[in-house]
């Protein structure tokens, strides 16, 4: 079972994977307007953290969801950009080597974010199959915090203890680690145990971010018969579904018991361990959801029911291939 969380609890951002990802999201350039209409419901509802990658983007849409939320930025009153937290996430491609590797990448994400960028972050970790890649990637990426070029630097699909030597050497350099991304969900809570990542988090006070809270749209959907989606995400529906139902039908009745969706109560378990989720939004009704699931919290007790659900259940999302230990 996890550590007892402890803090405030966090708001919850809107990921933009979606945006220009066909193969598993059937993104279609005509539905730019309803995303932009999202987009700003979402800043008008006030959220405010925005998260994409420079590898975000099928085929030729590649770099389309930096593209977009850069154009949608651009569009705000001055005083509504400056208060949004924009961040994005370079890919250590395997030609992307040494302390200059990520220049041309953050160039490229910098112009088509139209200059919004106020968090770089390292896609994932190079640990396991070339570790000698990270260390002047994450260097090159400090350099530039330290020369004003951006905030903050953050990074994601680490475990504790490359988290730990990370942090250890960024702080001899005078550098924050502002934060951790990882994937975290009621279908992916490992991350939780006593010694995992996130009681790093906790201790070191490095923001904590979980991506796919709805586990691919999963925990969003109620208990029952499955109409699955189209697709790959389809296939992992029906692989998980069966196992997951005990977990769902808690998930409903503690839904229906706040007079909200069963994709609130699975953000609000995630904000009730200190993660700040960041759900992917289409269109304003999904964003009009995310944010009224900010005026409530789980109890103590519903917190503690869904932990156990969650650890006891055989329904579990795939690990990402490049989290490091």
């Amino acid at each position: 079972m996890p550590t007892n969380p402890r803090g405030p609890v966090p708001g919850i951002g809107v990921g933009t994977w979606a945006w220009g990802n066909q193969f598993l999201w059937g993104y279609d350039p005509a539905c730019d307007d309803q995303l932009e209409a999202a987009f700003q419901r979402a800043v008008a509802r006030g959220l405010t953290f925005f998260d994409t990658a420079d590898s975000y983007g099928t085929g030729r849409f590649g770099g389309r969801s930096e593209a977009l939320l850069g154009r949608f930025c651009a569009s705000l009153a001055a005083g509504q950009r400056a208060q949004l937290t924009v961040a994005t996430k370079l890919a250590p491609f395997p030609w992307r080597l040494g302390r200059s590797g990520f220049d041309r990448a953050l160039t490229g994400s910098r112009q088509r974010l139209q200059g919004k960028l106020d968090r770089v972050q390292l896609h994932w970790s190079t640990a396991r199959y070339a570790p000698w890649q990270e260390g002047p990637l994450v260097d090159g990426l400090a350099d530039r915090v330290q020369r004003g070029e951006v905030r903050e630097l953050g990074v994601s699909n680490l475990g504790p203890r490359r988290l730990l030597a990370l942090h250890r050497h960024l702080a001899e350099r005078g550098v924050p680690l502002r934060s951790l991304q990882i994937q975290l969900s009621l279908l992916a809570p490992g991350a939780l145990l006593p010694g995992g990542v996130v009681a790093v988090c906790r201790d070191l006070g490095i923001e904590l971010i979980a991506y796919s809270p709805l586990a691919l749209g999963l925990l969003a959907r109620s208990p029952g018969r499955l109409d699955p989606p189209s697709g790959p995400r389809g296939l992992l529906f029906r692989r998980l579904w069966p196992e997951a139902q005990p977990l769902l039908e808690a998930v409903d009745r503690l839904a229906r018991a706040h007079g909200a969706t069963p994709a609130a109560v699975a953000l609000n378990w995630c904000r009730a361990h200190q993660a700040l989720p960041i759900v992917g939004l289409r269109t304003v009704e999904q964003a009009e959801a995310a944010a009224a699931a900010l005026a409530w919290e789980l109890g103590e007790d519903e917190r503690q029911e869904l932990d156990r659900l969650a650890f006891a259940s055989r329904a579990r999302m795939p690990a990402n291939p490049f989290q490091s230990a």
